[in-house]
Formats: structure tokens, C-alpha cells, sequence
């Protein structure tokens, strides 16, 4: 079975503020502040505009982050974005 496919919010909904370790994202749409760790923020930036999968997005990160002996990455990648899902900053595509 394919991975569902996701869109993040549009740029101009969300606020991205990092402090420290941790980032805090403003969605405007909800009214809502999400305090998330790494890889959160990583996640958002390289969804962009496109719809994006588990196993797309893990493309678009290895391009940025070495992922050497993680085998299990998209799975990760999913769960994430189950996660950012229940937030509200993605959603189904």
C-alpha cells in the first residue's frame, strides 16, 4: 500500500519561530502555537507546496541530512507526518 500523500499549510498561514532546541509554530488558521522539536521544522520546509509522501520527503531530506544505516527512515517520515497531521499544519492531500 502506497503512503498517503500530505500538503502542509500554506506559508503565509503558519509562523515559524525557532527558540533554542525548539521551535514554536503560530497557525493563524487555528489561532493555535505548536511547540515541536527537530525534525519538525525540517519536515515542514521541505514539503513545500507539493503534495508529498513518506519516501518523497525522505528524498528531499537526504539531500540535507545523512541518513547512512537508517533503514527505517520512511517509516519515521510517516509517523511524522501523522503526527504534524493531528496538529493541523498538514493535511491529507
Amino acid at each position: 500500500m502506497p503512503d498517503p500523500a500530505f500538503r502542509a499549510a500554506p506559508p503565509d498561514a503558519l509562523r515559524i519561530e525557532p527558540l533554542g532546541e525548539l521551535t514554536a509554530i503560530f497557525d493563524r488558521r487555528s489561532m493555535q502555537t505548536h511547540l515541536v522539536a527537530s525534525p519538525m521544522p525540517e519536515i515542514l520546509a521541505a514539503m513545500g507546496a507539493d503534495d508529498c509522501d513518506a519516501a518523497t520527503l525522505a528524498k528531499r531530506l537526504a539531500e540535507s541530512f545523512d541518513f547512512d544505516g537508517a533503514d527505517d527512515v520512511r517509516t519515521i517520515l510517516a509517523e511524522r507526518l501523522g503526527e504534524l497531521a493531528a496538529m493541523g499544519l498538514v493535511a491529507h492531500a
